[in-house]
């Protein structure tokens, strides 16, 4: 089956025609129109300014998902209290389903939640978590856990269509970890869209910061093992069409996770500015203080910075392949 629209057939696009399509609105926009501070902010964090975002600027190309919502969404879950124990319940489901990656360009993802990537999901170290994963796609899918847990529950035995399988461990060690299909070939499973990010916090939280979540991912159109085209959060180049407004002199705590198969290695490079390093997540205090990172497939930090100017600056990867074609960004810095 074609992984590109049936009107415009793969060998009719050169790899620039793929990224020339603009991203304009083919309908479908989010209720509400704006979504407020409240929203988006992570727990315990009220006392950060963040703008108000306004959906209806960042259209969505008839996808199901929003990369401006996913920047800023984190899963908390549901609490529950069993036995005298503190559970925090997620519910994750895989499908298939085309996605518009421009205006040009359709790709029939395999995905979790209707997104790509998937939900950002968050829990404090120690707590117990409990994943009921449903596929409902038509393939065997699984979730495996970056972290600590038991065998039983490394989420290496395939889960058949219509089946639900459920995870359940102690969220440890605190940092940045990650999720994914672990299904062979597991770069497709992949590179067709089934990942997410897992942060499990520390016990004593983090200073407030307006938290972002960027997942760097690349899509093989035409299963070729290689990349076509790449994407922050799942749209080519949707952050260098729509900017992300951010205040001056706030600081910004940015997640960060590449989940780019076939290409070996990618850096992350911002404009204008320096960002400290705190790599895996697994420390309190910056390793380094940088304006760039390397980071090889699964690889993830924490970067933090603010910005002393206003205007706009510009992140992408240092390998100009990739950010051309899709991994290109912009932050909207703006006077508080």
């Amino acid at each position: 089956m074609s992984q590109v629209s049936p009107n415009l057939p793969l060998n009719a696009l050169s790899r620039r025609q793929i990224l020339q399509g603009s991203l304009t609105l083919l309908g479908l926009g989010l209720a509400g129109g704006t979504l407020g501070v409240k929203h988006l902010l992570s727990q315990g964090n009220s006392t950060v300014k963040i703008p108000e975002i306004d959906v209806n600027k960042s259209p969505i190309l008839d996808n199901p998902f929003n990369p401006m919502t996913i920047l800023r969404e984190f899963d908390y879950g549901i609490v529950k209290e069993e036995n005298g124990q503190r559970v925090r319940e997620f519910e994750v489901t895989a499908k298939n389903s085309l996605f518009h990656l421009n205006s040009t360009l359709n790709f029939i993802t395999w995905n979790l939640n209707d997104r790509v990537p998937g939900p950002t999901l968050r829990a404090k170290e120690g707590e117990t978590v409990r994943i009921i994963f449903h596929n409902e796609d038509g393939h065997s899918h699984t979730l495996h856990f970056h972290g600590t847990h038991p065998a039983e529950m490394d989420g290496v035995t395939p889960i058949r269509h219509g089946k639900t399988a459920i995870y359940e461990f102690e969220a440890k060690p605190f940092g940045v970890h990650l999720y994914h299909c672990h299904v062979a070939p597991v770069t497709r499973h992949i590179s067709k869209g089934l990942y997410g990010m897992f942060i499990v916090d520390p016990p004593s939280p983090r200073p407030p910061a307006d938290e972002m979540v960027m997942v760097l991912g690349g899509y093989d159109i035409n299963n070729q093992h290689k990349n076509d085209v790449y994407a922050f959060n799942g749209i080519p180049n949707f952050y260098r069409d729509y900017p992300i407004s951010i205040y001056k002199n706030q600081l910004i705590r940015l997640y960060i996770l590449n989940m780019i198969e076939f290409d070996p290695v990618v850096t992350f490079h911002i404009h204008g500015n320096m960002f400290k390093v705190y790599r895996t997540g697994r420390t309190l205090t910056p390793d380094e203080e940088t304006d760039m990172i390397t980071m090889g497939t699964a690889e993830r930090h924490i970067l933090e910075f603010s910005y002393q100017y206003p205007g706009e600056f510009m992140f992408h990867p240092h390998q100009d392949v990739i950010a051309e074609y899709g991994a290109l960004g912009k932050f909207n810095v703006i006077e508080s």
